[in-house]
């Protein structure tokens, strides 16, 4: 695997298949993008799949072992069944969707190789969910999660935005997972600092401690030295409780997992804001749906071309890697104030191409 200068081996990519969106989400930064009537090709500013699987054979060359698909919506591409047949054997797939094209492409997804999934749900009630995703297909985004259960794909984890207009919806999701399952919760960090609005943001330690508060279990990942809060359902029999700690976990990490969870939801928290250990912590990088590699999600500044070649996307790829930091603690430095401010060393970075404009 390649190592940056702080450390940080290169073990998985983000490939975003499109920027097109059949949602219009109220934090989001690219709001509905482009043509969304349905799947289709893949449109001139999209890679084709060709170019994505070369892509994803030359990180494979460099021992990067997991994709993610992403977009927009992913799904909008008629050829992802055909994208996700061809990834390498070697190389773990999953996919970020907001589920609405999962009923009837399920099946023929996990038939092609799709082995975990990342669903967007930021409510349990259709008016809230229609208010926050300006769409009306909660009803669908429902039958999504049950096409990807029933297809294999569990657990199928919920992917819910936290911010103020959705904190108040926290307890009932986190009932939601605990009583069903196959499922489990992924909370994320409302990020300012991509979408705007800071006024939105919530302190995310508060949820931090209402999650301690609740859980039965607690468990420490190595992977952005995130935790796992395991929690009962109110309904169940809480049998066996306590905790086992394992040297041994797979992922070379501690890790402190219930005796008995089968009638327990899990829910970790991703929080990078202002959170230097979780960049220092970040092991992907990200391609665009229009060919250009990122070393950091929140970084606009330093695009790098991958070109239509293996020899060329070797090279963007050992650029990315050489020249990546960490968001918070070096490209983002701490001011006595407590502010953050841009790193005058990066101040001056150029990319192969202007910075995205992003709407707010």
């Amino acid at each position: 695997m390649l190592e940056d200068d702080f450390g940080r081996e290169v073990s998985g990519v983000r490939v975003s298949l499109t920027d097109r969106c059949n949602f219009d989400c109220v934090y989001c930064h690219n709001e509905g993008l482009g043509d969304t009537r349905g799947p289709m090709e893949a449109q001139d500013d999209e890679l084709t799949a060709d170019t994505i699987v070369a892509f994803l054979e030359v990180a494979a060359e460099f021992g990067v072992d997991s994709v993610k698909f992403t977009g927009g919506e992913p799904m909008l591409r008629e050829d992802l069944e055909e994208i996700v047949r061809r990834a390498p054997d070697e190389m773990e797939v999953s996919m970020t969707t907001n589920g609405t094209f999962l009923p009837g492409r399920a099946p023929d997804l996990v038939d092609a190789g799709l082995e975990r999934v990342n669903v967007s749900q930021d409510a349990l009630d259709s008016e809230a969910f229609a208010e926050l995703t300006q769409s009306g297909a909660y009803d669908r985004v429902l039958e999504g999660v049950e096409a990807a259960l029933d297809a294999g794909l569990e657990p199928v984890k919920l992917n819910m935005v936290v911010f103020e207009p959705t904190a108040g919806y926290v307890p009932k999701m986190v009932d939601h997972v605990a009583e069903n399952p196959g499922l489990q919760l992924q909370l994320i960090e409302y990020m300012p600092e991509l979408a705007g609005h800071p006024e939105w943001a919530i302190d995310i330690d508060r949820v931090h401690d209402w999650l301690e508060d609740r859980a039965d279990t607690v468990e420490h990942r190595e992977m952005h030295d995130r935790k796992r809060y395991w929690i009962h359902s109110d309904d169940a029999a809480v049998e066996g409780s306590g905790t086992t700690t394992s040297l041994a976990a797979s992922d070379g990490g501690m890790r402190t997992e219930p005796i008995n969870n089968q009638n327990s939801g899990m829910v970790e928290i991703v929080d990078p804001v202002g959170n230097e250990n979780f960049c220092a912590n970040c092991h992907r990088v990200r391609l665009t749906h229009d060919g250009y590699l990122k070393g950091c999600l929140n970084r606009n500044d330093d695009l790098r071309d991958i070109g239509t070649t293996k020899e060329s996307m070797r090279a963007a790829f050992r650029e990315t890697v050489d020249t990546r930091v960490p968001y918070y603690g070096e490209y983002m430095v701490e001011t006595e104030d407590g502010e953050w401010e841009i790193n005058e060393e990066y101040i001056d970075t150029d990319g192969d191409r202007a910075p995205y404009e992003y709407s707010e």
